[in-house]
């Protein structure tokens, strides 16, 4: 795990809290990853940006496995959504908390998502929302 992801998950007291900045639960610390806020990782060498943009004020920490996947999902079916998301992200960033008010704001555009893609599948056939991706977050 990066040196970065641990800071954020002490600064914002993730263990303590259980959840992550989307409000998904994890057990373990190890179930949690850096996610790219402002400039993608994709973009960082062209602009030039250092650590190949694993820095704090261009972070979030996410549970891999269902908000870190779900917000890619989200980004490649509906950007608006995905920027609302990274928006409220962003927000807990600079504040320096996971504010019960940005969590809500969260879930309501999470929720918004899955009333339209609900049972809807990719290509492949794949259910485009996976049920942990609804599971296994906090009760607001």
């Amino acid at each position: 795990m990066r040196t970065i992801t641990i800071q954020m998950i002490n600064d914002f007291k993730l263990k303590k809290l259980k959840y992550d900045f989307a409000g998904y639960t994890f057990d373990k610390t190890n179930q949690l990853s850096f996610h790219h806020l402002i400039v993608p990782k994709r973009e960082c060498k062209v602009q030039n940006i250092p650590s190949e943009g694993y820095l704090y004020w261009n972070g979030a920490i996410l549970r891999q496995n269902t908000s870190h996947d779900y917000l890619h999902t989200i980004e490649n079916y509906d950007y608006d959504r995905f920027l609302a998301i990274t928006s409220e992200l962003i927000d807990e960033n600079i504040l320096g908390e996971l504010s019960i008010e940005s969590l809500k704001r969260i879930r309501d555009v999470l929720e918004s998502f899955e009333r339209e893609y609900s049972g809807k599948r990719t290509n492949k056939g794949n259910l485009i929302i996976k049920e942990s991706y609804v599971r296994d977050r906090i009760k607001l």
